[in-house]
């Protein structure tokens, strides 16, 4: 997706939405709808409407970009998003964030639903992303550089926003929720992992693991975003209990997380936007 595709696409909303465009954006992941409800004064982009959009074919991901205000601030919060087990390419499933970038978001909040490789984080907490761990082999920016998006090699050092990092821990402190902390590993899925990739990922220094979120990271630090990330522990990871792993598990304990994870949000919201 060209530079040309991603602005024809944010002014595609520009004609669309009156007013000033938020500075911050949130992207839900699995089980996390609940929390679309919570914007008010919506206006509301089907991604099967915006161009260029990849479709989301995951349940639990209804696929629209709500533009409006979360506890009195402005924010974009985008309902669903693409996946690489999907067949996206990783260029793809960096689209979204390249528009969120063009129409002026500087930072970045990414949820996702995750297996937890703690003990002590148990399915319905949530756990602060404080690093990563690029396992899928799927990386949005391969390819020709344009240096209108970023540099060819921008550094990651912090990929997590420390300071923004800092701001989730204190307004999980004040509204009584307890947030984990840790290092997520991204699969490529579209199976759960195997008890013996587990173990190798716990040694690797994974504190939880999914399928999704690094590739927005990587892309909205290439453009200069800022980003911070929570995810929603659904369940122990493969081979921790000996139960089988279902998206119906993911979709359950997601919901439940989803409850702690607007509160935080709110605050979030509140202290930073």
């Amino acid at each position: 997706m060209s530079y040309e595709d991603v602005q024809n696409c944010a002014d595609f909303i520009r004609e669309r939405f009156e007013g000033d465009f938020p500075k911050m954006a949130m992207v839900l992941g699995s089980g996390l709808n609940s929390m679309a409800d919570a914007v008010d004064d919506a206006t509301i982009f089907s991604f099967l409407d915006l161009p260029g959009f990849p479709k989301p074919t995951v349940e639990g991901h209804a696929g629209r970009m709500l533009i409006g205000k979360l506890e009195g601030k402005p924010v974009i919060c985008m309902q669903g998003r693409a996946h690489a087990y999907e067949g996206h390419s990783p260029e793809k499933v960096g689209f979204a964030t390249r528009v969120l970038w063009a129409l002026g978001v500087e930072i970045l909040v990414l949820t996702n639903a995750a297996g937890s490789l703690m003990e002590k984080a148990g399915p319905g907490s949530l756990m602060a992303i404080t690093d990563h761990i690029n396992f899928s082999g799927v990386n949005p920016l391969v390819g020709v550089n344009d240096d209108r998006f970023g540099p060819r090699f921008p550094d990651v050092t912090e990929a997590w926003d420390k300071q923004l990092t800092g701001e989730l821990k204190a307004s999980a402190a004040e509204q009584n929720i307890e947030l984990h902390e840790g290092t997520y590993l991204m699969a490529l899925g579209p199976n759960f992992e195997t008890p013996a990739e587990i173990k190798a990922f716990r040694v690797m220094g994974a504190n939880a693991v999914g399928m999704s979120t690094v590739p927005e990271c990587l892309t909205a630090r290439h453009v200069g975003m800022k980003v911070v990330g929570v995810s929603s522990i659904t369940n122990y990871a493969a081979g921790m209990t000996g139960d089988e792993l279902t998206h119906g598990e993911t979709m359950e304990f997601g919901a439940v997380a989803a409850v702690k994870l607007e509160q935080l949000l709110r605050a979030f919201v509140t202290r930073v936007a």
